[in-house]
């Protein structure tokens, strides 16, 4: 497939980012991207950031962090302030999200605007040293330098601050963040701490695998929730039944191939029914 085609399929909405609303709400958004990830900024608000900000939210506040749709995030977001897009909510009206959110919101803004973009999962080395964090970027395809650039819609200046970030979250060097893919192989290979790969208490090799498959199903355009755990989603290497191994270093090596492998990977994906989504995950309202 040529890269026409290629970058033809991310520039559409798949289930998770199309939204009804996006003509209405979408269609006076800047093309910048550094205009794009401040007003994804203006509207989610991190769930472990929030004191950051000065903002302590209720238990039912804090479901909004299981919206899985944009289609229903930008119902939640005009709920909270209907105010166009285009203007920052203050703190306490934003939607509690976390990294995906941003990502996957930028994305769907950017598909919006027909520009190729993708959300990848992964783990940064930023948010704590000598780790390496779960986290999600937001790529799209530089037109100007033909290159996917990865994107940290989430690093406000507050929180670079905080974190001492040393580089443009609007280009987020390649040796930041981590693919699930690179992880499982690193694994593999032997040259990795996995106990070092995670967030907070839950840490390890299964976490590896589950990135594996949320940024395989994520170049797939069904960018999961963190915490979905499909019948697949194995937890733990002791754990995986016959095949399951050789599974994960294929869906590895599709994932790290680059453009080159995407016939491949679609293909991947749509011949192999483990991968058909719940049904109570299709909504007919998204």
């Amino acid at each position: 497939m040529n890269l026409t085609a290629i970058l033809q399929y991310y520039s559409t909405d798949g289930v998770v980012t199309r939204a009804r609303q996006a003509p209405e709400l979408f269609a006076q958004l800047p093309t910048e991207i550094s205009a794009l990830c401040k007003i994804v900024q203006g509207l989610l608000i991190h769930m472990w950031w929030a004191q950051s900000y000065g903002v302590t939210h209720s238990q039912d506040r804090k479901a909004e962090v299981n919206l899985r749709f944009i289609c229903k995030q930008l119902q939640k977001i005009q709920q909270l302030d209907n105010k166009p897009l285009t203007e920052p909510r203050c703190a306490e009206k934003r939607l509690i999200g976390n990294c995906r959110d941003f990502s996957t919101m930028l994305a769907a803004m950017l598909r919006f605007q027909g520009v190729a973009a993708r959300a990848r999962c992964g783990f940064a080395r930023y948010f704590s040293a000598g780790s390496y964090e779960d986290h999600w970027l937001c790529e799209y395809w530089n037109k100007n330098q033909q290159r996917w650039v990865m994107v940290d819609a989430q690093l406000d200046l507050l929180q670079s601050e905080k974190l001492g970030i040393d580089f443009d979250p609007l280009d987020v060097p390649a040796e930041q963040f981590m693919s699930g893919g690179q992880a499982w192989r690193l694994h593999k290979q032997g040259t990795v701490d996995v106990n070092k790969f995670g967030i907070s208490q839950h840490r390890g090799v299964g976490f590896i695998i589950g990135n594996v498959i949320r940024d395989f199903l994520a170049l797939n355009k069904v960018e999961l929730l963190p915490w979905d755990n499909l019948s697949f989603a194995v937890k733990n290497e002791n754990n995986l039944q016959a095949g399951e191994a050789s599974l994960l270093d294929e869906l590895t090596e599709l994932t790290l191939a680059g453009n080159k492998a995407f016939i491949l990977l679609r293909q991947f994906f749509e011949d192999n029914q483990i991968w058909r989504l719940p049904t109570q995950w299709i909504d007919s309202k998204v």
